[in-house]
């Protein structure tokens, strides 16, 4: 006889999963008390978001699927900004939450809340698993769904009488899951290779647009690879940064509203853009019918939902990306010169740096590039959203997939610092950075405890300028620097992190920041650095590929 909360952790194991980051509250206890025999690592969190944002940092660092646990009502809603976060991102997380028991459902009993309702629209699929029978089978299906096709995130829901009740279980190795109307398409159509390669042979100013379902596929090689073997430039979207090295020749950075000038008029002016695991998102088009309006498009993508959603397509393939690629590469008979294009480009380059103000005020695009320089390519950098994140993606160069962890999608504020803890466990051999804002920061600050309590070696570095940084930019250029309460506090981090136990250094100066940050790496355990960079600094560019890029390039570029 086996009770349905030891059929769950059973099952979790089976499943590989090692970690887990959760919270305990009433409903859940039968499965906590199983916890407490187990072999699971369980982290106790300070928050139930920052349990989500764990599972996410800790499936996007390692590929495979993360798990969170909360309890019933505020436990579970607690998840959702996190269960949405990863449902934008296409991250595979399962999320476990205890419900009220079967005979309370619908009452409004203490602590119940419809989560499998509630998570409808931001979960790949959900279920609330009502006979203990039911709890083997459906959590396998869980990490099924999570971990295949366009990956998200799957929601099990089980009322307390269902974790409590023992039933007859005996796991038996059985068939792999198949799911009547759940057939992922993984193999692209092979005329439709045939005809994206003919329109590449035909194109004269190709270009590769490269977003993060490359990684989700593990499909990074075959990208490079497609790009040499055909001399085609390549941009990436925020979420596509590491799919090919930050300095490699063909490497045009990251386009749209923050992207490079570069990256924005080789998609402009392309006659053949290349969409690879990238849904045409508004951060990085703008206005839809001027972003690279002069060209055909190729989207290849595995969820179908996604081609011809925003921007009208020549060539689909629908298909696991690695795959496709895979296909390309063995139909590749031929090369084409790109040559006149490839030189137009290095031009723009060459002509358009990122670039900022070099002086003696501490900037926070400096401490980036000193960052990216001590780190050489290694280690494992998430980030907050807002400025923060844009410096990040800009002056950090990646060389490798999975080493850039950020919530694209739904730009959530909070999710840094929680993701970098599941990070280190997915690679705990990893340096992982949390480069974080003041206001971000302050908004899941309590994780603080988690590290310190579990020696979690994460390093994190505040690019403090006392404002909601991006929400101010906006009001310094387009509201006449009438800042409606987006100013915070002064808060000393140091002082904060040392009262959880954990080392800190405060940064006033250019000198301090290269000693500050060898401190950080070279420290065992956690750290936080309070940079107090120039309250005013901005992100540029700010003009998406496809909106008044006439007035941004000044016309044509030759």
């Amino acid at each position: 006889m086996k009770t349905g909360a030891k059929i769950l952790v059973e099952g979790l194991q089976r499943e590989g999963v090692e970690t887990i980051f959760g919270y305990p509250g009433g409903v859940v206890l039968p499965i906590y008390d199983e916890l407490y025999d187990s072999s699971l690592r369980h982290i106790l969190v300070r928050h139930e978001q920052a349990a989500a944002h764990a599972a996410d940092g800790f499936a996007r660092a390692s590929g495979r699927v993360g798990v969170c646990l909360a309890t019933s009502g505020p436990g579970a809603c607690n998840l959702v900004t996190g269960i949405a976060t990863a449902y934008m991102d296409s991250v595979p997380i399962v999320a476990i939450t205890g419900q009220v028991p079967t005979s309370l459902l619908g009452n409004d009993a203490f602590q119940e809340s419809d989560i499998t309702g509630i998570t409808l629209p931001i979960t790949k699929h959900n279920y609330l698993v009502k006979r203990t029978e039911d709890l083997g089978r459906v959590l396998k299906e869980a990490f099924y769904i999570a971990g295949t096709g366009r990956k998200g995130p799957v929601l099990v829901d089980i009322p307390k009488d269902v974790s409590m009740r023992s039933i007859e279980y005996e796991h038996t190795a059985s068939e792999p899951v198949t799911l009547r109307g759940y057939q992922p398409t993984l193999r692209g159509h092979a005329k439709q290779i045939d005809k994206a390669l003919e329109m590449i042979f035909e194109a004269e100013q190709p270009v590769i647009y490269a977003g993060g379902g490359i990684i989700a596929s593990d499909a990074s090689e075959e990208l490079v690879r497609l790009a040499e073997a055909l001399a085609i430039p390549v941009t990436t979207t925020l979420m596509g940064l590491g799919t090919i090295p930050c300095d490699h020749p063909l490497n045009l950075g990251m386009l749209g509203m923050h992207g490079t000038r570069s990256a924005n008029y080789a998609v402009t002016e392309s006659d053949l853009l290349i969409a690879i695991g990238a849904r045409f998102d508004d951060r990085v088009t703008g206005k839809l019918d001027s972003f690279a309006s002069h060209a055909r498009i190729i989207h290849i993508d595995i969820d179908p939902a996604e081609i011809g959603k925003n921007k009208k397509v020549d060539v689909p393939i629908v298909g696991d990306v690695r795959s496709v690629l895979q296909d390309m590469l063995a139909k590749l008979q031929k090369k084409k010169s790109y040559d006149r294009w490839l030189t137009r480009i290095r031009g723009w380059k060459e002509k358009h740096p990122l670039r900022y103000v070099s002086d003696n005020c501490l900037r926070p695009q400096y401490v980036i590039e000193e960052l990216s320089s001590l780190l050489k390519g290694e280690g494992i950098i998430v980030s907050e959203v807002g400025q923060n994140q844009m410096w990040t993606a800009q002056y950090f160069c990646f060389r490798k997939p999975r080493t850039w962890i950020t919530s694209g999608g739904l730009g959530t504020m909070g999710y840094g610092f929680p993701a970098a803890m599941g990070a280190h466990f997915a690679c705990p051999d990893q340096v992982v950075f949390d480069i974080a804002g003041d206001g971000s920061f302050q908004m899941n600050i309590q994780e603080l405890s988690t590290v310190a309590s579990n020696k979690i070696p994460v390093k994190v570095a505040v690019l403090n300028n006392r404002f909601l940084g991006m929400v101010r930019q906006w009001q310094e250029l387009f509201h006449n620097r009438r800042y409606s309460f987006t100013e915070l506090p002064p808060v000393d981090f140091v002082k904060v992190a040392n009262a959880y136990g954990v080392d800190g250094i405060k940064v006033e100066s250019c000198d301090e920041v290269v000693p500050a940050l060898k401190a950080a790496i070279e420290t065992d355990g956690p750290f936080v650095l309070d940079f107090r960079v120039e309250r005013e600094e901005n992100v540029f560019p700010m003009v998406p590929a496809g909106a008044a890029i006439n007035e941004m390039i000044g016309g044509k570029q030759e």
